[in-house]
């Protein structure tokens, strides 16, 4: 004599493909095992969104200032590449920084001006303070007299905020990005160097 089942069909909604399937199992979540991986990884990425959320709520501005700098200072020397340095008008190999005309400390005010900061060879930067009478200079050269003395001149102060800070780190990898897809193509297109030609090292 065969035993009823106590298995209960019922209908349940795959949380991977969206599609109805029928449930041998009151908890199923998932219609077959492909689902189920799709699931599981879903669920990881997840959890690490929520993670990263939960890091940036408590991340100090300190952290958010940093992290706008370097996206910052990332394009400044994307937007300048192939440019030489601002001060020695040297075309060198050497580490390139993202140098401002007025300092940080001085105008903290003008830190994400982009007619303040242009790029600056590692010596010129590090070693000679910025080099700044023959940045001043060249900087003259580049955008002209009336700007530099624009720069040079009163700013309201600007105590960036933490939103201010997340839109400036988002903006500037966005504007980033895009300049290295500009390369990336300009380069492809590019007839092959001959003996004896370079192109620019990234």
């Amino acid at each position: 004599m065969l035993l009823a089942s106590n298995t209960k069909k019922q209908m349940a909604t795959c949380k991977a493909c969206g599609k109805d399937f029928i449930s041998f199992r009151p908890l199923a979540q998932v219609c077959s095992i492909s689902c189920a991986k799709k699931h599981v990884a879903s669920q990881k990425k997840e959890e690490k969104q929520k993670f990263k959320a939960r890091k940036e709520k408590v991340k100090p501005r300190s952290k958010w200032m940093q992290e706008a700098q370097s996206e910052f200072n990332r394009y400044i020397r994307l937007r300048d590449r192939g440019l030489p340095c601002i001060s020695c008008d040297r075309d060198n190999k050497s580490k390139q920084n993202a140098g401002h005309f007025l300092s940080t400390g001085a105008r903290p005010e003008l830190r994400f001006d982009e007619r303040n900061v242009h790029k600056q060879c590692e010596h010129c930067n590090s070693y000679l303070s910025g080099n700044q009478a023959a940045y001043r200079i060249r900087l003259i050269k580049r955008i002209g007299l009336e700007l530099v003395e624009w720069l040079e001149g009163p700013h309201e102060p600007n105590k960036h905020t933490i939103d201010d800070l997340r839109q400036i780190k988002e903006t500037y990898r966005a504007k980033a990005k895009e300049l290295e897809n500009q390369w990336d193509q300009t380069t492809k297109s590019a007839p092959p160097s001959g003996p004896g030609l370079t192109q620019e090292p990234d």
